[in-house]
């Protein structure tokens, strides 16, 4: 009986050794060892155990009993002869479409800043390793952070303004019956906090999830260069989580510590579960003892996501970091890998962390984020940035935004500083876009407004289509300020600028990737010669035109 117990036991921890999962929990167990069919795996001949001795197999039930011990044996003692099957459990949360709204009724549209990139990034990992539109989950194609994946030619803030803003009315390149709405708000550039230093943390999930090529080795190379960057008006710590929480460096100078950094991020090893929640209170406790008041203290988190112990749930997570973002340390994260990606919990980390979400697909997305673009990922140059829209019944009938689904807010919430939005970085673009039904009707009433009261105002009778209201708090500021700026006939135009364009096919390309059903009649051809009517201009455009074809021949090969 004993030698019986002793055999279930080996079956139960060779399966969790190919399950790929450690010694996590076998879901289910066989009733009877003799109904367990044999593993598929062939156990090569030169490892086997000899065979089994009639004195010895008489310890067991049966023969068979005593050589399926030694089978289970040796390849318990081996890697498994096979790769680990590849599940994905990755997790996107629901998006759903804007739809038409009436003028008449719903005559503001409000919603909170968004430079993220994730998800433009994420696609892009998608299509590259195989993946055709059908199988990509709508919930991982946000046209926002599409479009804000690119860089364009807005107009500068003037004087004192905070923002500059670039608008343009042209044709709708996907309904020849609507036009085309693109505001450009572009962020004042690097603030003089950031002549004060940074305090960054670099939180560094090394569980054994992040195992894989494309996960810790690719964070070590992010970081590598990030400290490189760094000068001696810095202070980086580096804090790791897996099954339990280190401090493996704290309070350094990455130009007198550079070695002592660089060291300590090339020996990060990954193992264990993940424990996120004891990871970020530390690096919050961490970046408090090093907290400057007049500079820049941020987390910077790198993981795939996959919280499994400790706060695991979404609505915690948001919970737990809306409270800390109180003190003052914004929370930016980057994620890496696929088969097991968290996206929904990455992205309310950033979001209610008071920060940015990018997803690192590769050392040029590392490059370009944490080195091309360091000022605006690390400084931020607003904070609870809201914009408001204010459309003229006598001009637009009905609008859709593009994209932004998740960013929406009540309207009341413009005002209300209480409500917690978006931080812009320093020189960061925020691209917007609506298709607009042109005017046919009479207006109906709403109170309140600029354009219409009980009947349409005399504003409405002039020649501007909207205003557009933006709202922004100072870095670590409670009092929110307000600019404003109006859109009229001389944005309207029949020659749109290339930038027009470029945004146009890519709201395009993510209408197509999730399936849209506004997307009317428009296919890979139309979004690539849309693309060819632009000089493209740099190499981040052109590998969209790429990405577009690579779509374009999955879709053939399945039809």
């Amino acid at each position: 009986m004993k030698k019986r117990i002793v055999l279930t036991v080996a079956l139960l921890v060779m399966a969790a050794l190919l399950s790929g999962c450690g010694l996590l929990p076998v879901l289910k167990v066989m009733s009877s060892v003799r109904s367990t069919a044999a593993p598929e795996h062939p156990v090569p001949e030169d490892i086997m155990v000899e065979d089994v001795e009639e004195g010895y197999a008489a310890e067991y039930e049966s023969y068979d009993d005593a050589m399926m011990y030694n089978k289970t044996m040796a390849m318990a003692a081996m890697p498994a002869p096979y790769p680990v099957p590849d599940f994905n459990t990755e997790e996107y949360a629901e998006i759903r479409e804007n739809g038409f709204r009436n003028v008449r009724t719903s005559p503001l549209s409000t919603f909170s800043a968004d430079v993220d990139t994730a998800s433009y990034c994420n696609l892009r990992r998608m299509l590259n390793n195989g993946w055709d539109a059908g199988e990509i989950p709508s919930g991982a194609v946000r046209v926002e952070e599409m479009l804000n994946y690119f860089r364009y030619d807005y107009a500068a803030p003037q004087g004192d303004s905070r923002f500059g803003v670039t608008a343009q009315i042209a044709d709708c390149p996907w309904n020849p019956a609507s036009k085309l709405l693109m505001l450009g708000v572009r962020a004042a550039d690097a603030p003089k906090r950031s002549d004060e230093g940074s305090n960054l943390v670099f939180l560094v999930d090394v569980s054994g999830s992040m195992g894989d090529r494309n996960k810790l080795d690719l964070v070590k190379q992010a970081l590598t260069m990030l400290t490189e960057k760094l000068t001696d008006k810095d202070t980086v710590s580096i804090c790791t989580y897996s099954d339990g929480e280190r401090i493996l460096v704290e309070g350094a100078n990455p130009a007198k510590d550079r070695a002592k950094l660089l060291t300590a991020i090339d020996q990060l090893e990954a193992a264990g579960y993940t424990d996120g929640q004891r990871g970020l209170e530390q690096a919050y406790d961490v970046a408090m003892r090093y907290f400057l008041p007049d500079g820049n203290n941020r987390v910077i988190m790198c993981s795939d996501g996959d919280l499994n112990v400790g706060i695991t749930s979404t609505s915690d997570l948001h919970d737990y970091v809306s409270e800390k973002r109180k003190t003052g340390v914004y929370l930016s994260v980057l994620g890496f890998g696929d088969g097991n990606y968290k996206d929904t919990k990455m992205e309310t980390l950033a979001d209610d962390g008071n920060g940015n979400y990018y997803y690192i697909d590769s050392i040029l997305e590392a490059r370009k984020v944490l080195v091309e673009e360091m000022t605006q990922t690390l400084y931020a140059v607003a904070d609870d940035v809201k914009f408001q829209i204010e459309f003229n019944p006598a001009k637009v009938s009905a609008w859709r935004q593009v994209g932004y689904e998740n960013r929406a807010l009540a309207d009341e919430d413009f005002e209300n500083d209480a409500k917690d939005a978006g931080e812009v970085g320093a020189g960061a673009c925020v691209t917007v876009l609506y298709e607009l039904i042109p005017a046919g009707g009479e207006a109906e009433a709403d109170d309140g407004l600029k354009y219409q009261t009980g009947t349409l105002t005399e504003a409405a009778g002039g020649d501007e289509w909207l205003t557009l209201s933006v709202r922004y708090k100072e870095p670590g500021g409670d009092t929110s300020k307000l600019e404003t700026r109006t859109v009229g006939e001389a944005e309207v135009t029949e020659s749109p600028s290339e930038d027009f364009l470029f945004a146009s096919a890519v709201a395009e390309f993510g209408m197509l990737l999730g399936n849209s059903e506004y997307r009317g009649d428009i296919t890979w051809s139309d979004v690539l010669n849309l693309l060819k009517k632009t000089s493209l201009g740099d190499d981040y455009r052109e590998e969209l035109f790429s990405l577009v074809k690579i779509a374009q021949r999955a879709e053939q090969l399945n039809d």
